[in-house]
């Protein structure tokens, strides 16, 4: 039995003190505000991200950094939304759609090897699974704003030191990279990884991870580095140095849409808050992953 929360009305996002009615449990804890629903037996927890403004991008002086990560610029995310605080499980896609594309197959590890178009079949079902629920994938802007929690350096952790191709020891508490996604690997599907350069835990094969395994950001969000890549709402767009007020790249059918984070196979410059990376819709990879939002507070 959940206890009930203190109420904050001049900015909870639960101010009527009730949850909605899809909600199969509701609370706030050490990072904040979370509500969650259940699909048969698999739940899935959302957490409240709050609206504010960060500076998005990476500095020049940032190791790793790509040049399309700047200039930085400051956003203002305005409206406030809820975040899965967990990448999409193999157990949840499994009970929407009732196949498993995933290469590393575990309930509790991450879908992969879903394209972006799958992912929209994908939050349609779930929708009319469990009316008011109104899934969807978070923009490029919102993503980066969740993951960075109000901080503004490389990791949500702090810094970043790259010792190595696949050698970032900042990472290893957060994310499962190229660096430690083997570590003590045991499925069979693991791939191989015996020859990947500059390792910081060397092991024959690795894959991805349990979800919620590594530390999370400072609102209660696991896996937002490494693990799988996540696939966001909208496509690329170009940076400017002027002030943007909740963002979006194109939305065009056929575009290319941002995926971010890195994953459990990428090198160490790739798992950094302001890594953008971008693919066409249809296009699948044991790399790629998501993780659900909702818009409406």
């Amino acid at each position: 039995m959940n206890t009930i929360p203190i109420i904050n009305t001049a900015w909870h996002p639960l101010a009527s003190g009730n949850p909605p009615a899809w909600a199969s449990e509701w609370g706030q804890d050490e990072y904040g505000v979370f509500v969650a629903f259940t699909l048969e037996k698999v739940t899935q927890r959302l957490r409240w991200i709050p609206p504010g403004r960060f500076m998005m991008g990476s500095p020049e002086d940032e190791p790793g950094r790509y040049d399309d990560e700047g200039p930085q610029h400051r956003v203002y995310i305005t409206q406030g939304f809820w975040l899965a605080d967990t990448p999409c499980t193999q157990a949840l896609w499994e009970t929407v759609m009732g196949n498993n594309p995933s290469r590393f197959k575990s309930p509790r590890r991450p879908v992969e090897g879903v394209s972006w178009s799958g992912v929209q079949t994908f939050l349609q079902t779930l929708n009319d699974k469990i009316p008011g629920l109104k899934l969807c994938l978070p923009t490029e802007a919102q993503w980066e704003h969740a993951c960075r929690a109000r901080t503004d350096t490389a990791l949500y952790s702090g810094p970043i030191e790259i010792l190595g191709e696949s050698n970032a020891p900042a990472l290893d508490p957060i994310a499962w990279y190229g660096g430690n996604s083997g570590v003590g690997y045991e499925l069979d599907e693991g791939y191989d990884s015996s020859d990947w350069k500059e390792i910081q835990y060397s092991n024959p094969e690795s894959g991805t991870r349990e979800v919620g395994q590594k530390q999370p950001n400072p609102w209660g969000l696991y896996d937002m580095i490494g693990n799988v890549l996540e696939w966001c709402a909208d496509g690329k767009r170009m940076y400017t140095k002027e002030t943007q007020i909740d963002p979006i790249g194109t939305m065009d059918s056929s575009a290319a849409r941002v995926m971010r984070g890195g994953s459990w196979s990428h090198v160490a410059r790739y798992c950094r808050s302001a890594y953008r990376y971008y693919n066409g819709p249809v296009y699948q990879s044991h790399n790629f992953g998501f993780r659900c939002a909702r818009v409406q507070s």
